[in-house]
């Protein structure tokens, strides 16, 4: 038997945790160490590219949950190793006011062991969805599951952001203790039994790991959906570790205000995302590809007004335009998403897990420090609101690019974003 739709819901509870504690190392945690502790942006920048760099895994990951590995085991597995770098990233942020070099040495450690987590959980969970979800309910599955993401994200970011208001360290370690024990119990119930009673579609695949890569490397299909992953996403998650610090920089907003900022961005994601399912499933408008370009080009007029108002020095049109930004970035990430989960049931059959690992790794390579290496090196050579303006500039022609790329590998079909239920 393939996912019942309760099922599926389940496993997007499990996304929904993910989300809410890797948001934690992204933004507040980044933002600490760039503000309070006075760090350079691109260490913490660095870190996160860290993290993500460990999770070029994911293919070796997928692959062996194609071949019938223990879903369940590497999701629960790790979600608790995501937890424990996370609990450590916390505490390493805290070093770094007594030992700058044992900061250094717990943050490596920490994000290492958060890129291992993400890795293996998320990977894990993404094969399960497609090896396991009816064809007809794929791109259902993965919005279903994103925007329960991006809910914890949103949830999360505002929550922490009103709780740690005013900081304190031994706050900041409680409210992270209590993230990571409730995201590890929900983990645990919502994954409890499913792997036992849903059988795969296909059989679990033979052959080697780079037999697998390769299969998929040679179809073109497969490999031009690839790269535009990589553009985009270095696209999308250019701003994602600046934007913080530059309300805290060039605005004066405290933790607090910056982690709310966060969450208002991440709502406005969710907001995008909802949109187009509506837009797409209720009223038959728009297609994967027309939403796409869409998402692409709205979000990059939205980083060039960011870019123009940190110059004005004026704050009131601050939280619309993140809002802004966070609802085209979702508009993007939606159609790209069901892109991605049609093209994953394509193909030889049994590789829906390899694939879906192999896009993974494209995007967490992607997710690098671009963006805070960029705003340190011209900080160096001119005032910091032209710094953010001229890297949110760069960001918003990436974004252009990548839109004129998604009209040539997004097929123009009609393709519903949800699919009506059965």
């Amino acid at each position: 038997m393939t996912l019942s739709w309760g099922q599926i819901v389940r496993l997007g509870l499990v996304q929904m945790c993910l989300g809410a504690i890797v948001v934690l190392t992204t933004s507040t945690l980044n933002r600490l160490m760039v503000i309070e502790q006075a760090l350079p942006a691109v260490l913490p920048g660095m870190l996160v590219a860290l993290h993500y760099g460990v999770q070029v895994t994911r293919p070796r990951w997928g692959f062996a949950s194609d071949c019938g590995g223990h879903r369940t085991r590497f999701i629960i597995g790790g979600m608790a190793i995501l937890g424990t770098g996370t609990l450590l990233a916390t505490l390493g942020v805290l070093l770094f006011g007594i030992s700058w070099w044992g900061g250094l040495a717990l943050s490596v450690l920490a994000y290492v062991l958060i890129g291992i987590g993400v890795g293996a959980s998320g990977t894990s969970l993404l094969a399960m969805l497609a090896s396991s979800t009816a064809p007809n309910r794929r791109a259902a599955a993965a919005t279903i599951t994103w925007l329960m993401m991006i809910a914890g994200i949103a949830v999360t970011a505002g929550t922490v952001g009103a709780l740690l208001s005013p900081y304190s360290p031994g706050l900041l370690l409680r409210i992270v203790t209590a993230v990571v024990m409730i995201a590890l119990l929900l983990t645990t119930g919502a994954i409890y039994g499913i792997e036992a009673r849903v059988k795969a579609e296909t059989p679990p695949v033979s052959g080697t790991f780079r037999e697998g890569l390769l299969d998929i490397w040679t179809d073109p299909k497969g490999r031009r959906f690839t790269i535009f992953v990589f553009l985009s996403m270095t696209a999308y998650f250019m701003q994602e570790l600046i934007l913080e610090p530059y309300a805290g920089l060039i605005f004066g907003l405290s933790p607090g205000q910056t982690t709310q900022l966060s969450g208002a961005q991440n709502g406005g994601v969710f907001m995008g995302m909802l949109a187009v399912g509506i837009l797409s499933t209720g009223f038959k408008m728009g297609e994967l590809r027309t939403w796409t370009v869409a998402g692409c080009v709205g979000s990059g007029s939205a980083l060039v007004g960011l870019g123009l108002l940190g110059m004005t020095g004026q704050s009131s049109p601050l939280v619309p335009l993140v809002v802004s930004l966070g609802f085209f970035n979702g508009m993007f990430a939606v159609a790209a998403i069901g892109s991605m989960m049609s093209l994953a049931g394509q193909g030889r059959e049994g590789r829906e897990g390899t694939r879906m690992g192999l896009w993974g790794a494209a995007q967490a390579i992607a997710a690098g420090f671009v963006g805070a290496a960029a705003v340190d090196a011209l900080r160096s050579t001119m005032r910091d609101d032209q710094a953010f303006a001229s890297v949110f500039s760069m960001e918003a022609g990436l974004f252009l690019i990548a839109a004129m790329m998604a009209l040539n590998v997004i097929e123009r079909r009609r393709e519903p974003i949800l699919a009506p239920g059965e």
